[in-house]
């Protein structure tokens, strides 16, 4: 046989084999518990989304009568087989199905239309406003940047909190854990951070996306409806699962957040994600791993617990200016139990991540809200992601507040102590009061700097700590009153010069003579 004979027949034999790959079809053998086992999708990939057809090769479209197709999510590559998790009614499955590849690995449609409306991990609207326009299509999963796409993280997120923006800085591109019990307010400091945005220039904002966890439907719509009426939602997507949905779903979650804001990051744009919270997510994928028969680990988890939430946190990033300069911000959310913070997805999440806000059931009981404890707390990337006046004034509330712990003990004997030290107390007791805040009240970075200010300028002196709060709220409406033109020049200047300092010195005096019931004992 010719040369040229054997070649057309061996191209001939590739291209039907390609063809074969485009309609490869398999059969359902086994369903249950959300997972069917196929014969045949010989070509399938991890990842890769699958479409179940009936017996006779309708759809389940036409044959249920549903709203859309149903997918699957081949997770498990055996000899014989694969295993496919069931994005949406597993009930619908039966053996004997055929399952078609659709050669794409799990995506999520996304465009500018996707802002300000509530979504499944599918991408599918799930909030009553009609379809959602969208102009591309993210890989659910994908590698992360390389440090060389990366630049340093060097400007702020401000969360509106006090103590946060002072003592624990985050950067836009940082990952930083928010760690504590249930009902501690770990949830309200991502929701005050989203609000707190709107301060923020329109050309410096950040997309905000929230990425809920198993939530109640109740919680997630309370959260919906806190953001729209502080005016947040017109920037913030909501990612949205609930407890009773399948693991699948709880599974992609997460990721289908972190593909939402890579797409705006790659447009340069500035991103940040709440996923709330992922020990739900490391529930959810332990459950599913048990059904796909992955060996179980350490408390019941899959041994690749640790690099699911890795790949995940890893997407985080500032971009190189060749790149487009984009940021993605990550703040994960991880419950406690009793404060334990060395149980194993604790342990897991603090080492993926840029420092930790740890906050402590015993301060929320004693009315420290936020409950941050400023001793176990830490941001790996610290000052360099302050303001110039933020740094300036931060550095003192830090020692006093040290000082302050140490001495706490002593407390409770203070008849005994000496004068120093008595006073070093009374001073530690108001920089507490005053890194106090309301629920859902951020305060704009250049009020928390001024009153930062103030305090380690004097202006508590011959005051108790109970007064300290009126005393701020009444200095910075003097200020506004007075000579609103501070709040601007630190506004958009973003550093404290030596005319802003004399102009806030003087405000301080004027104040003090002005309110002399908050003085004296």
């Amino acid at each position: 046989m010719s040369t040229t004979i054997v070649e057309k027949l061996k191209k001939e034999i590739a291209s039907l084999e390609s063809e074969a790959m485009k309609e490869e079809i398999g059969i359902v053998t086994a369903v249950g518990d959300g997972i069917a086992e196929i014969d045949g999708l010989k070509g399938a990939k991890m990842m890769e989304m699958v479409s179940f057809e009936t017996a006779d090769g309708k759809s389940l479209k036409d044959a249920l009568d549903e709203s859309g197709e149903l997918f699957g999510l081949v997770l498990n590559l055996e000899e014989d087989s694969v295993k496919v998790v069931v994005l949406g009614n597993a009930a619908a499955i039966r053996e004997g199905m055929r399952v078609k590849s659709t050669g794409r690995l799990l995506s999520i449609p996304v465009g500018e239309a996707i802002v300000g409306r509530v979504v499944n991990p599918l991408g599918e609207p799930i909030d009553g406003l009609g379809a959602v326009k969208t102009d591309a299509e993210m890989p659910i999963e994908r590698v992360a940047y390389g440090v060389m796409d990366r630049s340093s993280v060097n400007e702020p997120i401000h969360t509106g909190i006090k103590a946060i923006d002072s003592m624990i800085p985050i950067g836009r591109g940082q990952r930083e854990l928010i760690i504590g019990d249930r009902g501690t307010g770990k949830t309200t400091i991502a929701i005050d951070t989203i609000i707190n945005q709107k301060y923020e220039p329109e050309d410096k904002r950040p997309i905000c996306i929230y990425v809920a966890i198993g939530q109640k439907r109740s919680k997630t719509a309370s959260l919906m409806a806190k953001l729209e009426a502080a005016g947040a939602m017109k920037y913030t997507t909501i990612v949205a699962t609930s407890a009773s949905e399948a693991s699948p779903l709880l599974f992609i979650a997460p990721f289908a957040g972190a593909a939402i804001g890579e797409y705006f990051m790659q447009k340069g744009r500035d991103v940040l994600v709440v996923f709330d919270d992922l020990s739900k997510h490391a529930v959810a994928y332990r459950q599913l791993s048990l059904l796909l028969r992955r060996p179980p680990g350490r408390e019941a988890y899959p041994g690749d617990i640790f690099y699911l939430h890795s790949r995940l946190l890893e997407r985080s990033a500032k971009l190189s200016k060749e790149l487009g300069g984009g940021s993605l911000t990550a703040l994960p959310i991880i419950e406690t139990q009793e404060g334990d913070i060395s149980a194993y997805i604790p342990t897991n999440v603090i080492s993926i991540t840029d420092g930790q806000i740890f906050l402590e059931g015993d301060l929320f009981n004693k009315g420290v809200r936020p409950a941050i404890n400023v001793g176990n707390s830490v941001s790996r990337v610290g000052s360099s992601a302050q303001t110039k006046a933020m740094k300036k004034v931060s550095g003192k509330i830090k020692l006093e507040l040290a000082q302050f712990r140490e001495l706490e003990a002593f407390m409770q004997f203070s008849s005994d102590l000496d004068a120093d030290t008595k006073a070093r107390i009374d001073n530690g007791r108001k920089y507490v009061e005053l890194l106090k805040q309301d629920q859902n009240a951020p305060v704009p970075f250049f009020k928390q700097a001024i009153a930062i200010y103030a305090a380690n300028n004097g202006i508590f002196e011959g005051t108790t700590p109970e007064k300290v709060r009126d005393i701020e709220t009444g200095f910075l409406s003097f200020v506004e009153r007075s000579d609103k033109s501070v709040f601007d020049q630190l506004e958009k200047g973003r550093e404290l010069t030596d005319e802003i300092v004399a102009k806030i010195d003087a405000l301080i005096k004027g104040f003090k003579e002005a309110n002399s019931q908050f003085y004296g004992q």
